[in-house]
């Protein structure tokens, strides 16, 4: 779930920079909570 976030968040980031020019700081750092989370989520696993 957190992964796709992750996923989504980094596809909006590359249309903002390539397409719209877009290279706000608030992006940015949105991008990097969002891969964070997925490498918790990865490095944690979970118990199925």
């Amino acid at each position: 779930m957190l992964l796709t976030i992750a996923l989504i968040l980094f596809v909006l980031w590359l249309l903002g920079v390539a397409v719209l020019h877009v290279t706000g700081a608030v992006i940015h750092v949105l991008l990097v909570v969002a891969v964070f989370v997925g490498l918790v989520q990865l490095f944690r696993g979970r118990a199925v």
